[in-house]
């Protein structure tokens, strides 16, 4: 059951990151990009337990790999959170730059003709 609740979740947040990233305004394709890096690090993260509820480092002479955790991915998604972060930030500088030059918040810089 943990398991379907975990792909549910990365599949709604897939879904969700994709669908903002087809929107014209620019504030909601910095949120589908969140989204998205969300979902991957939940996937990634998930990749990595060889064992549930097991720790990731096991004690001298128990060197058996059924019985730990992979730490690499814990440690990539924990690169891959600060990167999104610092991505996250120049992106709204570079809208509220965008903003000002043209007073529009519009992917393509222009209001849609109705």
């Amino acid at each position: 059951m943990t398991e379907f609740v975990l792909a549910a979740a990365i599949g709604v947040l897939s879904a969700a990151g994709t669908w903002l990233l087809l929107r014209p305004r620019t504030f909601q394709v910095i949120k589908g990009l969140s989204l998205l890096s969300y979902a991957v690090n939940l996937f990634i993260f998930s990749m990595g337990r060889l064992r549930s509820g097991m720790p990731p480092i096991t004690a001298k002479g128990a060197e058996r790999p059924e019985l730990y955790a992979d730490p690499t991915p814990q440690a990539l998604v924990l690169t891959a959170i600060v990167i999104s972060f610092a991505l996250t930030a120049l992106f709204l500088v570079v809208l509220l730059a965008s903003r000002g030059a043209t007073g529009s918040d519009h992917v393509d810089g222009r209001e849609p003709a109705e």
